[in-house]
C-alpha cells in the first residue's frame, strides 16, 4: 500500500471527532451522575439514614408494646368518658405513627381512618366504643353540632360511586346512590346523619372519609386524655372547637 493512500485512510474528519468528544464528556458526565446519586438516579443514601440492627430491634419491641397496651384497653372496664351522651359521634385520627402494631392500624382502618387528620361520623354504638377504647391514643372524638355537621358535608363531603370518588356538587349523585332511601339531596344527608336516622349506615357508607386541615395552633403533642391535659379520647362538646380549626 503506498504512503499516500496510509495517509488517507488515517485522517477523521472534524465532524466525527467532535461527535465523539461529545459522546465521551456524555458518558463521564453519566457516570459522575451515578456515583453522586445512585446507579438508578435515586438519591445516594446518608450514612444516617442506613437503618441499624438495634433500630430494628426497637421498632419491633415499640409494636409488640403497642399491642399489649391496646390488649389492656380493651380489657378494662368500659371508661366513663367513653359514656356517649349522644348517638352521633365525629372521630379524627391525630396520630399517625410507623411503629404502631399491625393489628392496631387494621382497626383504624375498619374506622375508615387510614391517614391522619380523617375524620368520620360514626353511631355509638357498643362495638364502635370498644373499638375507640382500644386504639384511644390514636383519635379524638366528640359530638358535633348541626352547625359543624352541614359545613363539614357542603364542603369536604365526598361520595364513592362506581368505585370512584365523587364531590357532591350534584344532587343527580345523591339520588343514584341513595335515591332508594328516599335521599336525594345534601339537605337529606345533612338531616339524616345529624338524627341518626334509619339511613345512617348507608349514608356513611356512601359518604368517604373527611379530608381535614392541620390545626390551626397545632395540637398538644400528647398520647393523653384531652381530659388530662393531651389530645386523644373524648371532648365531648368540645369538639366542635377543633373541627372549625381543622374544616
Amino acid at each position: 500500500m503506498a504512503e499516500g493512500e496510509t495517509k488517507a485512510l488515517s485522517y477523521i474528519p472534524e465532524v466525527i471527532l467532535k461527535k465523539r468528544k461529545h459522546k465521551e464528556e456524555s458518558l463521564a458526565l453519566t457516570r459522575k451522575t451515578q456515583l453522586e446519586f445512585g446507579k438508578y438516579g435515586g438519591k445516594k443514601k446518608k450514612v444516617e439514614d442506613i437503618k441499624r440492627p438495634e433500630h430494628f430491634i426497637k421498632e419491633f419491641r415499640d409494636k409488640e408494646l403497642d399491642l399489649i397496651r391496646m390488649k389492656q384497653r380493651a380489657k378494662r372496664p368500659k371508661s366513663t368518658s367513653l359514656t356517649p351522651k349522644s348517638n352521633l359521634l365525629f372521630v379524627i385520627r391525630i396520630q399517625g405513627k410507623n411503629d404502631m402494631h399491625p393489628r392496631t392500624r387494621k382497626t383504624l382502618y375498619k374506622l375508615k381512618l387510614r391517614r391522619i387528620f380523617h375524620g368520620v361520623f360514626m353511631k355509638a354504638t357498643a362495638g364502635v366504643l370498644e373499638m375507640l377504647q382500644t386504639v384511644e391514643p390514636y383519635v379524638t372524638f366528640g359530638y358535633p353540632n348541626p352547625k359543624n355537621v352541614t359545613e363539614l358535608i357542603y364542603k369536604k363531603g365526598y361520595g364513592k360511586l362506581n368505585k370512584q370518588r365523587v364531590p357532591l356538587i350534584d344532587n343527580t349523585i345523591i339520588e343514584q346512590a341513595l335515591g332508594k332511601y328516599g335521599i336525594l339531596c345534601l339537605e337529606d344527608i345533612v338531616h339524616e346523619i345529624t338524627k341518626v336516622g334509619p339511613h345512617f349506615k348507608e349514608i356513611t357508607t356512601f359518604l368517604g372519609p373527611f379530608a381535614l386541615s392541620k390545626p390551626k395552633g397545632g395540637l398538644q403533642g400528647k398520647k393523653a386524655p384531652y381530659k388530662d391535659g393531651g389530645d386523644t379520647g373524648n371532648r365531648e362538646d368540645e369538639i366542635n372547637d377543633l373541627i372549625e380549626k381543622m374544616n
